[in-house]
């Protein structure tokens, strides 16, 4: 019988495989309550949830970064407007963290103008 050991670096990981995400149905007011909280505790939405019910968090800080999932179609739009190419996606992701960083200095507050932005046609 040929038995695997795994490399000692990958032991740690057996808690996480087996953990499975959960998704809270909830109203309106509570999903603002949590996130709110987060935003002024800066944790994550997920750490805060776990704060609520508690559950251990992770102690160690976390990068602060903002995620958005873009298609083709995003990459090629963005390309146009910063005039790019739609391959060159490190420019892009760059000229789009300018703009962020514009957006959270004019707006002083992080809030902006309501639907501001979108970038893409049909949505508001």
């Amino acid at each position: 019988m040929n038995v695997r050991v795994k490399p000692v670096r990958w032991q740690g990981s057996d808690e996480a495989i087996r953990a499975v995400q959960v998704a809270f149905d909830v109203e309106e007011a509570v999903l603002e309550a949590v996130r709110k909280a987060a935003f002024e505790q800066h944790v994550s939405t997920s750490d805060q949830i776990r704060q609520v019910l508690g559950l251990a968090t992770t102690s160690r800080p976390k990068r602060p970064r903002l995620t958005v999932s873009l298609s083709g179609v995003d990459y090629e739009f963005l390309a146009k407007r910063y005039g790019l190419a739609a391959d060159d996606r490190l420019a892009i992701k760059e000229r789009a963290t300018r703009d962020l960083i514009a957006f959270a200095s004019s707006s002083g507050s992080g809030g902006g103008k309501k639907g501001a932005g979108t970038g893409k046609p049909g949505r508001k």
